[in-house]
C-alpha cells in the first residue's frame, strides 16, 4: 500500500503563528513542521553535525534541522568515502547530536549496506537509530530503487527524508561525483525518482548535484520539501557539510559551497599561539595557577 505524502494539520502554522526560525523552543521541531513551511513557502536551513558540542551551537544558532551525515566518514573520520562508515559509528555519532540539542530536528543517515539488502534490513537499522540513538528521522539514498523500504519506514512509523541526484554512496559506480540529471533522459529520471519516494511516503527529499532549473522543476512538482546541495536557489531548503560552511576544510572544496569563515585558520593560530607561550615558558601565567 503507497503512503500518502505527510501533511500539516489544516491551520496549523498559522494557529501555532510560528516559523522555523521564531517558532516554540519548547520542542523539537517536527516533521509537520517542516511540512507546514512548505505550505507557506518558507526556505529554511540544515547544516551537519557529527557531535554534541558543534550541534549545540548550531541549536542555539537557531539551525532548526540537523543531518549526523555519513559524511562524518569524509571530514572527522579519515576515509576517502562515505562508504567504509558503519551502522554503529552512526549510531554513537547521531546519539551524541540528539544529547547537544533541545530544539533541532535531527536526522540520522542511513550509511552504506544498511539498507540496501532488503527493506526488511532497512527496517532494522533504521530501528537502531530511533531506539539507539533517539533521532527523529531518517535518511537514504535512492529514488525508485528505495521507494520499497521507504514505504515500509513510513508505514512502521518512521520519518524518513530520500536523497536523490548525486548520491555519494555510490561514488564507484559514478566514477566520481558528477553533476546528475543533465540531458532529457537523465532529468526524467531524477523527476521519476522524486515522485517514487514522494509516493512511498519521504517526507521531504535531498537533491544534489543538480542542475538548477530541474531541480527548481521538481520543487514545483512536489508536495515535499526538497532540500538542496548544489541544486541553485529554487529549493525548498539549502544544506552544506558544516566543516565546509566554516571554513575547516583543507585545499579543495565543491563549487556549491560557500565559506562563512576560515575556522580552520582561527584554531591553527590559536594552537600556534599556546604552543609559543608553553615554550617560552609564559603560560601558565599565575592567573591559571593553583596556590
Amino acid at each position: 500500500m503507497n503512503a500518502s505524502p505527510l501533511q500539516p494539520a489544516q491551520g496549523q502554522g498559522q494557529r501555532e503563528g510560528q516559523t522555523l526560525y521564531g517558532g516554540n523552543t519548547n520542542r523539537r521541531v517536527t516533521v509537520r513542521d517542516i511540512a507546514a513551511a512548505k505550505q507557506r513557502g518558507e526556505k529554511w536551513a540544515m547544516l551537519t553535525a557529527y557531535d554534541a558540542l558543534t550541534a549545540g551551537v548550531f541549536d542555539e544558532a537557531g539551525i532548526p534541522v540537523l543531518l549526523v551525515g555519513d559524511s562524518a566518514g569524509n571530514c572527522h573520520l579519515g576515509y576517502e568515502t562515505t562508504v567504509p562508515v558503519t551502522m554503529d559509528q552512526m549510531v554513537m555519532l547521531s546519539a551524541a547530536v540528539v544529547r547537544g540539542t533541545r530544539r533541532a530536528l535531527v536526522i540520522g543517515d542511513m550509511p552504506f549496506g544498511s539498507y540496501q539488502e532488503s527493506p526488511a534490513q532497512a527496517m532494522h537499522n533504521a530501528a537502531r537509530l530511533m531506539k539507539e540513538a533517539g533521532v527523529g528521522a531518517i535518511k537514504l539514498e535512492g529514488g525508485e530503487r528505495s521507494a520499497r523500504s521507504i514505504e515500509l519506514l513510513v508505514e512502521a512509523g518512521i520519518p524518513v527524508m530520500a536523497h536523490i541526484g548525486l548520491t555519494p554512496q555510490s561514488v564507484h559506480a559514478f566514477g566520481g561525483y558528477p553533476v546528475q540529471g543533465r540531458g532529457d533522459e537523465a532529468a526524467h529520471q531524477l523527476l521519476r525518482d522524486a515522485k517514487a519516494v514522494q509516493q512511498a511516503g519521504a517526507f521531504a527529499v535531498v537533491l544534489e548535484a543538480v542542475p538548477a532549473e530541474l531541480a527548481a522543476q521538481v520543487t514545483e512538482q512536489l508536495a515535499i520539501p526538497t532540500v538542496g546541495i548544489g541544486a541553485g536557489a529554487g529549493t525548498d531548503a539549502q544544506v552544506l557539510v558544516w566543516t565546509d560552511m566554516a571554513g575547516m576544510t583543507a585545499g579543495r572544496v565543491p563549487k556549491f559551497v560557500k565559506q562563512y569563515a576560515n575556522l580552520r585558520a582561527v584554531l591553527g593560530d590559536a594552537a600556534r599561539e599556546f604552543a609559543a607561550e608553553v615554550g617560552a615558558g609564559t603560560f601558565p601565567a599565575p592567573e591559571h595557577t593553583f596556590k
